[in-house]
C-alpha cells in the first residue's frame, strides 16, 4: 500500500499555499489516506486514527 497524490491533493496543496498555510503530511498520515482510498478503512475511522496518532505524537515532543 502506498500513497499517491491525486488531482484533489494538488488542488488542496495550492489552495493552502495561496492562503499562506503549509501542510505537510508525514508517512503515517499518507498511509491513512491510502487506506481510505483503497477502501480498507472508512473516512470516519481514518479521522479517529489520525486524531489518536496526533495526540500520541504531541506527547512525544
Amino acid at each position: 500500500m502506498s500513497y499517491s497524490e491525486g488531482p484533489n491533493d494538488r488542488l488542496a496543496h495550492h489552495i493552502s499555499r495561496l492562503a499562506g498555510d503549509t501542510v505537510e503530511l508525514d508517512e503515517i498520515e499518507r498511509l491513512l489516506i491510502g487506506l481510505v482510498r483503497a477502501e480498507r478503512i472508512t473516512r470516519p475511522e481514518m479521522i479517529l486514527l489520525q486524531a489518536r496518532y496526533l495526540r500520541e505524537a504531541s506527547r512525544d515532543v
